[in-house]
């Protein structure tokens, strides 16, 4: 137990800048304390013992404003950073090393009763503020979902989704998900000089709408030309029926 709690403390050390000390990291971080109430009505709901673990899970919730489901199962080092609003359901589970911002939810979208209906975030994933995850399926290794995304399908590992439905923007295959402290840290899961794939394509459009318009330019430019050469040619031509007509004035005189 106190081995993962130094995990804990020091996995939030690495990825917050502003903790400067392991007593600060225990006594004022809700995000720690949620996970650690949680680990005891998770034991409790696995005795059989359902009402003891909602009742510190609502505990939990009243104290650090993070509603952990005690159904729900939590690996190691996970950091949920600010965590007021943070919602994770009864069958959600969370792989190690994720890290989760204020606002999320991991919820359910069926009724079934025993089913899995709550997502799963495999090891690593990063989770932006404000984001729902709505479903029984899986975000992959290593994937950043963005502030304020709506999640309802699977999201790839080492892929970044982002949008409202959410669309995945970048696809690295999962590079260096297996070892957390190798793999670049991305807060509130923002990926460096990545574009959303439809803003992509609406400047792609507009880049080709522009160059159709200037080379339509050059050819009506051409045809201008070409056109005052034609009307030159036709000025300097000579009127064979006038010249025939004058002939024959000439002959008859």
């Amino acid at each position: 137990m106190f081995s993962r709690l130094r995990e804990d403390i020091a996995a939030i050390r690495q990825k917050d800048p502003a903790a400067r000390s392991n007593w600060e990291v225990l006594t004022c971080y809700p995000g720690l304390q949620a996970v650690m109430l949680h680990r005891l009505a998770h034991l409790c709901w696995q005795a059989e013992l359902k009402w003891l673990g909602r009742f510190i899970s609502h505990l939990g919730r009243f104290l650090t404003g993070v509603e952990i489901h005690p159904g729900a199962t939590i690996g190691r080092r996970v950091f949920i950073d600010h965590g007021m609003g943070v919602v994770i359901g009864e069958t959600a589970e969370i792989g190690d090393d994720c890290t989760i911002y204020q606002g999320v939810t991991l919820g359910g979208t069926s009724l079934t009763r025993g089913a899995k209906r709550h997502p799963t975030l495999g090891p690593g994933v990063i989770v932006g503020a404000g984001s729902q995850v709505l479903g029984g399926f899986t975000v992959g290794e290593g994937a950043k979902i963005g502030s304020n995304a709506v999640v309802v399908k699977p999201v790839p590992a080492g892929a970044t989704a982002v949008g409202n439905p959410a669309r995945v923007i970048v696809g690295t295959g999962g590079e260096g998900a297996a070892d957390p402290l190798k793999r670049e840290f991305s807060a509130y899961g923002i990926t460096p000089n990545a574009d959303d794939p439809v803003s992509l394509a609406i400047h792609g459009l507009i880049d080709h709408a522009a160059g159709q318009s200037r080379k339509i330019e050059e050819m009506v430019a051409a045809l201008e030309r070409l056109g005052a050469h034609l009307e030159q040619l036709q000025e300097a031509s000579c009127d064979v029926a006038r010249l025939r007509k004058l002939g024959q004035e000439l002959e008859d005189k």
